[in-house]
């Protein structure tokens, strides 16, 4: 009985941790100089999930930066008509957080997403440009 139950512990762990690991297997986290270098080619669409007011405060600088509030309602329904699902989407937010929680989302809407870890905050502290 025991050794059954050791067994069906670790077919669990086994399940739980494929789970975990497959869901993120379509989103790429990369650093601020990897990002940079990604944004930088043509037609990957750059996407910032904060609040406007932040976005406002200063976001990175590019032309083609787009904002959409991921904690609004409507965060989906506004990726899905404003993003291209045949173009890479580069995400970021303040910290890392949100993006991650919205690149989840896209992914599940069919989008290939890149997330900046650690925000434009690392973004930042690495001397990279922000526009306000």
């Amino acid at each position: 009985m025991q050794k059954m139950n050791k067994l069906l512990i670790s077919i669990m762990t086994l399940f739980a941790s494929c789970l975990t690991s497959c869901g993120q297997q379509d989103i790429k986290s990369v650093d601020a100089d990897e990002f940079e270098k990604v944004i930088s080619r043509d037609g990957v669409q750059l996407l910032d999930v904060r609040t406007e007011t932040e976005f406002r405060e200063g976001h990175i600088a590019s032309d083609k930066v787009k904002n959409i509030d991921y904690r609004q309602p409507d965060f989906i329904d506004r990726a899905d008509g404003e993003l291209d699902k045949g173009r890479p989407v580069a995400v970021y937010c303040r910290s890392g957080r949100r993006s991650l929680d919205a690149a989840r989302l896209l992914v599940k809407r069919g989008f290939e997403v890149i997330d900046l870890k650690g925000g434009i905050l690392e973004w930042q502290e690495r001397g990279k440009p922000v526009r306000r």
